[in-house]
Parts: C-alpha cells; sequence; structure tokens
C-alpha cells in the first residue's frame, strides 16, 4: 500500500510553478526597468549620427555630429565655413603668393591652425588638433587616406572643381548639415539666374559672351565650362567664346594665341608672381592689345582666391558679385 503524502508536501508541488512565474516575471521586471534607464540615459540620436558615409575611398562610420575638423582643401574650407563650422585646421591655397587663407573667409577661421602645406599635410599637427572629422579629395591626398583615417574618421571626395555642388553634399552628410546646404545652394542659384536676366535686359534679351584667363607659372590658362569660375558662368546664363565653349576644364595657350581669349567680358586671374607668369609677355602682344574687350575697356582682374581657388557657395556669391560689376547692373540680393 502506497504511504499517503503529507497534505503540506501536496501543496508544496501545486504552488511551486506559481511562484516561478511570479519571481520570473519580478525578474523581467527589473531587467526592463534597468534597461529602460540605461534607454533614457543614452543621449538619442536626433542629430541623425552614427551614420556611415560612402565616398570616394570607401564607407566611413562617423559616431557622432563633428565640432573639430580638419580640411586639406579650398573647397572643403569654403563648405565647413559656410555651413556654420570653423574648422580647427585646414590648408591654405596652393597657389596663394602671400601664404595665409582665403582672405574672404578671414572672419570665420581666426581660430583655425594651419596644417599645410597642401601637398604634404603635416599629420603630426592634424593628430594633435584631435580631429572628430577630416575632409579632403582622392586627387589631392590619396597617399595619405590610410594616415589620415587612423587620426580620425576621414571623408574624401573624388576630385575638386566642376563637382563642387556634389562635393557639398558629400560634405554636408558628413557633418550632419544635409537642409543647410541644400537651402544655401538653392539661394545661390537662384541669385545666379536673376542676375543673368537682368544682364540680358540691359543687352536687347541677348546675353554676352565671357572669358576666364588666368596667369600661372607656365602657359597662360583659358577655363572652360567644366571648371568651377566656369559652372558659375554658366549659372549666370553667359555665353562662352568658342575655345572655351568646351566640356573640359581649361586650355592652355601660348601669348601667340591669345585671341583665343577674345569675349565681351574678359576676367583675368593672377596665381602666382607675375614675374613667374606670361603675363607681361601676352599684355604687351598686339594680339592682346586687339582684343575686342581690351580695346572696349571690358577687361577685369579679378581675385584668384575665389575664381579660382574658392569652388563652394560663398566663392561662388562673391563671383556672382564680379560679373554683375562688370556687367554694369546691380547684383541681386
Amino acid at each position: 500500500m502506497t504511504a499517503l503524502r503529507p497534505p503540506l508536501f501536496r501543496l508544496r508541488r501545486v504552488i511551486a510553478p506559481f511562484l516561478a512565474v511570479i519571481v520570473g516575471g519580478v525578474a523581467l521586471t527589473a531587467c526592463g526597468d534597468d534597461k529602460k534607464k540605461e534607454d533614457e540615459a543614452r543621449p538619442a540620436a536626433a542629430d541623425g549620427f552614427p551614420r556611415s558615409i560612402t565616398h570616394a575611398m570607401g564607407t566611413t562610420e562617423i559616431k557622432k555630429k563633428p565640432q573639430r575638423v580638419v580640411v586639406l582643401d579650398t573647397g572643403e574650407l569654403d563648405d565647413v565655413t559656410m555651413l556654420g563650422i570653423e574648422p580647427v585646421g585646414a590648408v591654405s591655397p596652393h597657389m596663394k603668393t602671400e601664404g595665409g587663407f582665403p582672405s574672404y573667409l578671414s572672419g570665420k577661421v581666426k581660430n583655425t591652425k594651419d596644417v599645410g602645406p597642401m601637398a604634404e599635410p603635416n599629420i603630426e599637427r592634424i593628430m594633435s588638433l584631435k580631429p572628430d572629422l577630416i575632409l579632403s579629395s582622392k586627387v589631392r591626398h590619396a597617399k595619405v587616406y590610410d594616415k589620415l583615417k587612423g587620426i580620425a574618421p576621414t571623408v574624401f571626395t573624388e576630385t575638386t572643381g566642376a563637382p563642387w555642388k556634389d562635393n557639398l553634399k558629400v560634405h554636408a552628410k558628413a557633418l550632419g548639415l544635409e537642409k543647410e546646404a541644400a537651402t544655401a545652394m538653392e539661394a545661390y542659384e537662384k541669385r545666379a539666374r536673376a542676375l543673368g536676366e537682368e544682364i540680358k535686359k540691359k543687352n536687347d534679351g541677348k546675353a554676352p559672351t565671357a572669358s576666364v584667363v588666368r596667369f600661372v607659372a607656365g602657359p597662360t590658362r583659358l577655363y572652360q565650362k567644366q571648371s568651377f569660375s566656369g559652372i558659375v558662368l554658366s549659372d549666370v546664363g553667359l555665353r562662352r567664346p568658342e575655345s572655351q565653349d568646351v566640356d573640359k576644364p581649361m586650355l592652355e595657350v601660348s601669348p601667340e594665341q591669345i585671341d583665343k581669349a577674345d569675349a565681351d567680358l574678359v576676367f583675368v586671374t593672377v596665381a602666382d608672381d607675375p614675374k613667374k607668369t606670361q603675363q607681361d609677355a601676352v599684355q604687351e602682344n598686339p594680339l592682346w592689345k586687339g582684343l575686342g574687350a581690351v580695346t572696349n575697356d571690358k577687361v577685369f582682374q579679378v581675385p584668384d582666391e575665389t575664381w579660382m581657388s574658392g569652388i563652394g557657395v560663398q566663392a561662388a556669391n562673391r563671383v556672382v558679385d564680379d560679373i554683375a560689376k562688370a556687367a554694369g547692373v546691380d547684383a541681386p540680393k
């Protein structure tokens, strides 16, 4: 005969599973409370970070919104300062003979350290600034990309110059400032179109032709449509002389070919010490003196740092101002 189990023992067997459920529930609640507190303590990613940026050298993870930015070219410098960021480090234009950062940005780089020269950025100086983002391009600094990305998240565009509008999108994405960049670009393009309309009104509905001449150490350059200044001229709606109405960056010419520069308006920049360029040889040449723009007093010297090396919205707006002055109309607000 089987012995009867005591009533208390049977009661334990009935109650035990319910106790396990209750204890487990309490434990889960405690874990949930801990996780909730942890989540509340962690800052919300309202700024869109962390984020991954696909660029010319691969993919870069940027964990937090950058605050200490180093830029290694002038287009990047124009972009970040336009977006309200003073970089901790930058390089000066590689063809700026007097040295220093661009004068048109002087009020926005007061505390920026020079980490140049552009051809060989000072890696140790960049490291000492403890950046959280480095911006440049493959064409400029592919050889030191691995060193740079070892210091901080590094984002490269493919090249500089003609793709300046797309480059701004890349820089803005890395900074988490896409909307601000789009707004600035839209305002610039609207301003450029408005200027073009004013110029055409003054010229019986027809846009004048515009030529861009740059004196550098070596052959003189005529800048064509696929260049920074060329794109700004296109945005305004000015026509180009045959030598420059080409989807390329530039054409090198000798003093004996300077007649290719003729246009209604001729804009001239000087990138190097004039003594190292062919400026004197060109401007003393009878072909230069015979240009329509020369005889009509329509040759305008403009800053190289905005027309050539600015490569951003701020520089583009300065170019718009220069075009308005040359065309004899008021620059749009």
